[in-house]
């Protein structure tokens, strides 16, 4: 009896079971009893088998081998079945793609099918399988899909084409499938203009260059329509559509802002954000006088203040993003710093967001009601939390001169309860109000030195030594403290060593009697007993300073020190613009350009906001912006480093003594090693003396350790080596770029220094006009590059053979070779020199044409070309626009081979030229090119193809300058 109830327990258990008994692992889990069932006749049991393959297929296990059998189920009415057969399909179609084209007789007759939710799902679907064989196929049935009467197949069909261009883009563009697209944004249903947008997007982003949003009134109107009236995510995508049009005017812009605006009453929160984005840009171009613009500022803060009452994971991306606009526009939330405050259950991550607001917001009119909040915090138990706290007091006192008094009270408040953690942050942001308001507060410094003894941390200790050394004069055994210090100097941090070291120079200056041997200590620990290059190259800095100029050393390590800026740790201005145009999405939280974190996102255009003029210049702009007149190079440097980027590594001081035991061992490239310039190591090295050690062999202008054979050769490396030229020259008609000036004389103490680059017979040339328009004669000039994108490195001497006289000017030619140092620049074409002489050493940037890179034995063999771009990535492919271009085919082919970019083959498609042009580039690498000519346009098309598609920017430009000069 027992078992029978228990019989029917199991009975009633069963019937309550749901889709987890098609996961049981019984016998008939096995794949032949499931080929029987799916064979079966009886189309429950089929649906039940097809059921349990997806449910194995789902956790992981190999049920390739029904695929013949699933797809023998997708003959039937029921949409269900229809759906998980689908779903097999998608999954095994690329491992089994003979066997998928089994199913495209199926695929098309369901795009005709009566019911639109299957037509919709089969067109769906052949998007979804990405297999070649059957992309062919499906063309047919999108089209019809695209114009379907239904507008649920509409918008479907117009995803499909977006995932079918990531499959096979040149057959999209050739079914004239993006016109199709195109013509969706007027469709009548809101729905389907945003699917189409969103799959234009999409496509947008793979090729940025094609224009395909071609963003007009018209169409923006149309958009707006639509915007009320569809789902929450197809308003996401029109408004980011919307984000990357630039209005004609203020006007516009303001009329654009009024029907976006109701967007941000949205409970969707990404809505909002988009919203928020559009309104950020499109305020750019309104008159900050305008009333409008008043009531947009009251209207923004709200919908951002919502977005803090939702869960924590919003909430922080929500405040990443407020951040952003603070530092925008501080003026939106100036009047709501209340609900930046911390409440007792926030996460850490949201606490310290929270935080980092409330410091951007704060202003003399909330300081007092910030700094009650901040002590609370102090007051906390999370140590992160904290510290960041008792930073934000000192951050407050800096940026608030009213405030300091008061913030350096209650810092001392806090030192007071000897918290370990506490003491130490209190102290690294007393150092900085100190370097704020010099002579104000030093009072408080004795207070400090009570707790020396508590310091563990790298950043406190290196502080407090500084604290030290600056106050010196005020601190009675500022010696004893420092040489507390010093007795575990090996055992301390670089960034202690570099503090102590400089710390007790600074003392020693102030009261040299009695700490002289204390000097010599730390000078004797820093350059013999330490590995660290930093401490060792500054520690010799100083030693030489102290011995040869005492008055010069204390000039140098005593000078007045510039006042620190009240918010260090604002993002760049370019990049800030930058980041408001991607509000809402991983860049706003991350606060990288997309650029930065997107793998192969090879052609992003980094977007920026509008002048605020009525322009309508485009809101994308490539990185190397083109000059006017079309020539990229012909525009002045546009990244000019700092001397302190480029002295560790053009100039690294090698402190070791010449040796004179005769030339260096011979090696095969340029070394760029370092440079003695504080010793007579770079004048002996000029006057002929090609002695010195290893590392100095081929620095500032010597001769190299193994010059070029003949400068008639290429000097290049890579492929460009296999090949013997014979000293074959240029065509003639080769393309040079005008002189322009690179080194102005007001920044180099009178040397002007204009210049170009040339490839004569295969030899790259650095042309150079050295101006002197100082007052007294100039000699002994010498030259050195920074490592470079293609190791380009003088290949001989700077000759001027004699001295530069007040307002005489002089032209060099200097040799180039590639066999230098690499280290990836950014642009690619960057190059870093530095030029020596009489007076001084001075830096400059410049960009070469990459067209000078480009070798003589670039012409491909047609098979080979033709395999290498079939082997070469779609991903890799990058399409621009050449625009105002009068040449035909064959003018446009002459004019590019002079700069040795060869034309492999021409056809003639409808009365566009194609031309399929080869490049190799002195490192080996090759590009390949399609040029599209069409008669009577001036606009030419050119897609580039190559293993390193970062080059194909560069090489675009020097198509353009080529072609337009």
């Amino acid at each position: 009896m027992e078992w029978a109830n228990q019989l029917c327990e199991n009975r009633q258990f069963g019937s309550k079971m749901t889709d987890s008994k098609y996961f049981t692992t019984t016998k008939k889990g096995e794949i032949f009893e499931l080929k029987a069932e799916l064979n079966s006749d009886k189309k429950e049991k089929k649906k039940e088998a097809v059921k349990k393959v997806i449910a194995s297929m789902t956790v992981g296990k190999d049920v390739s081998a029904l695929f013949p059998d699933v797809v023998n189920c997708m003959q039937t009415d029921n949409l269900e079945l229809k759906k998980l057969v689908y779903l097999y399909l998608m999954n095994y179609a690329k491992s089994q793609p003979d066997m998928a084209i089994m199913a495209v007789n199926t695929f098309v007759k369901d795009c005709e099918d009566a019911n639109p939710l299957i037509r919709a799902l089969a067109v769906r679907t052949m998007g979804c399988i990405r297999v070649d064989k059957i992309t062919e196929y499906l063309c047919e049935p999108l089209r019809k899909c695209l114009k379907d009467e239904d507008p649920y197949v509409r918008k479907t069909a117009a995803v499909c084409v977006a995932k079918l261009h990531d499959i096979n883009a040149q057959l999209v563009e050739d079914q004239g499938f993006l016109d199709t697209l195109k013509d969706l944004i007027s469709d009548s249903n809101p729905m389907v203009v945003a699917n189409a947008v969103a799959a234009l997007s999409e496509i947008a982003e793979s090729h940025p260059n094609s224009n395909l949003l071609d963003l007009n009134p018209q169409s923006i109107n149309k958009l707006l329509t639509a915007l009320n009236e569809c789902t929450e995510w197809g308003q996401i995508f029109i408004l980011d559509c919307l984000a990357n049009y630039t209005p004609r005017d203020d006007r516009e812009s303001q009329s654009i802002c009024e029907r976006v605006t109701p967007r941000l009453s949205h409970a969707n929160s990404a809505v909002v954000l988009s919203a928020v984005k559009v309104l950020m840009k499109f305020m750019e171009m309104l008159p900050k006088d305008l009333d409008y613009y008043s009531t947009l500022l009251k209207k923004l803060a709200p919908p951002l203040v919502t977005l803090l009452s939702a869960e924590p994971e919003l909430q922080y991306v929500a405040l990443r993003n407020i951040n952003l606009i603070v530092q925008k526009r501080p003026e939106i939330l100036k009047h709501e710093m209340k609900v930046f405050f911390v409440k007792y259950n926030d996460p850490i991550y949201v606490k310290l967001e929270k935080l980092d607001i409330m410091i951007r917001l704060a202003s003399q009119a909330n300081i007092a009601q910030v700094l009650a909040e901040l002590k609370e915090y102090a007051t906390e138990v999370d140590v992160d939390f904290v510290r960041k706290a008792v930073r934000a007091i000192g951050r407050c006192a800096i940026k608030v001169e009213q405030s300091a008094e008061r913030c350096v009270s209650t810092l001392l408040d806090l030192i007071q309860t000897k918290v370990n953690y506490v003491v130490q942050e209190a102290i690294v942001v007393i150092k900085d109000i100190f370097r704020k308001y010099p002579n104000k507060y030093e009072s408080v410094i004795a207070t400090l030195c009570e707790n020396l003894d508590s310091l563990d941390e790298p950043e406190a200790r290196a502080a407090m030594i500084w604290i030290v050394g600056e106050y010196a004069e005020r601190i009675d055994n500022a010696d004893e403290l420092l040489e507390s210090f010093l007795e575990g100097f090996h055992d301390e941090s670089t960034q202690v060593q570099l503090q102590l070291l400089t710390a007790i120079v600074k003392l020693f200056l102030k009261k040299p009697t009695e700490t002289q041997e204390l000097v010599q200590q730390v000078l004797s620990l820093a350059t013999q007993d330490s590995d660290n290059p930093d401490l060792r190259d500054r520690g010799y800095i100083y030693w030489r300073l102290l011995s040869t100029d005492p008055v010069a050393a204390k000039e140098v390590v005593l000078a007045e020190k510039p006042l620190i800026s009240e918010e260090t740790d604002l993002i760049e201005p370019t990049l800030l613009e930058e980041l408001i145009c991607h509000i809402g999405t991983l860049a706003s939280v991350y606060h990288k350009p997309p650029s930065a974190f997107v793998e192969g996102s090879r052609g992003v255009m980094h977007k920026r906001l509008p002048a605020r003029t009525g322009s309508g210049e485009s809101t994308e702009s490539p990185d190397v912006g083109t000059a006017a007149g079309g020539s990229a190079p012909e525009a002045a440097p546009s990244i000019i480093p700092s001397q302190g980027d480029l002295l560790g590594d053009l100039l690294n001081l090698d402190m070791a003594p010449p040796t004179t035991s005769g030339p260096p061992p011979p090696t095969t490239g340029m070394q760029m090693g370092g440079m003695d310039l504080l010793g007579g190591g770079l004048d002996s090295l000029l006057g002929g003396d090609i002695g010195g050690s290893p590392a100095m062999g081929a620095g500032f202008g010597a001769a190299p350790a193994v010059m070029p054979a003949s400068l008639n050769a290429p000097v290049g490396g890579g492929l460009g080596d296999l090949f013997d030229l014979g000293g074959v020259g240029m065509p003639m008609g080769a393309y040079i770029p005008p002189k322009i000036v690179w080194l102005p004389a007001m920044k180099a103490k009178g040397l002007e220094i204009s210049g170009t680059f040339a490839r004569r017979a295969g030899v790259i040339q650095m042309e150079l006009i050295l101006t002197n328009k100082a007052m007294s004669v100039m000699t002994d000039f010498a030259i050195q590059f920074n490592r470079n994108s293609f190791g380009l490195a003088p290949a001989g001497p700077l000759q001027v053979l004699t001295p530069l006289g007040p307002n005489q000017t002089i032209e060099v030619s200097l040799p180039l070779s590639t066999v230098g140092p690499v280290m990836k620049m950014d642009p690619l074409n960057n190059l870093q020199v530095a030029v020596k002489n009489n007076i001084d050493v001075f830096y400059f940037s410049c960009q070469y044409p990459i067209s000078m890179l480009f070798v003589e034995d670039g012409k491909m063999e047609r098979q080979v070309f033709l395999a290498t771009w079939k082997d070469i990535p779609n991903d890799n492919e990058s399409q621009f626009q050449i625009k105002d271009c009068h040449l035909n085919s064959d003018a446009a082919s002459s004019k590019l081979q002079g700069s040795n970019i060869f034309t492999i083959a021409k056809r003639t498609v409808e009365g566009q030229d194609m031309l399929y042009m080869s490049i190799k580039l002195s490192n080996g690498i090759w590009v390949l090119a399609e040029l599209r000519v069409q008669a009577g346009n001036s606009n030419y098309t050119i897609s580039l193809k190559c293993r390193a598609p970062e080059v194909s920017q560069c090489v675009f430009q020097c198509y353009e300058a080529v072609l337009k000069n």
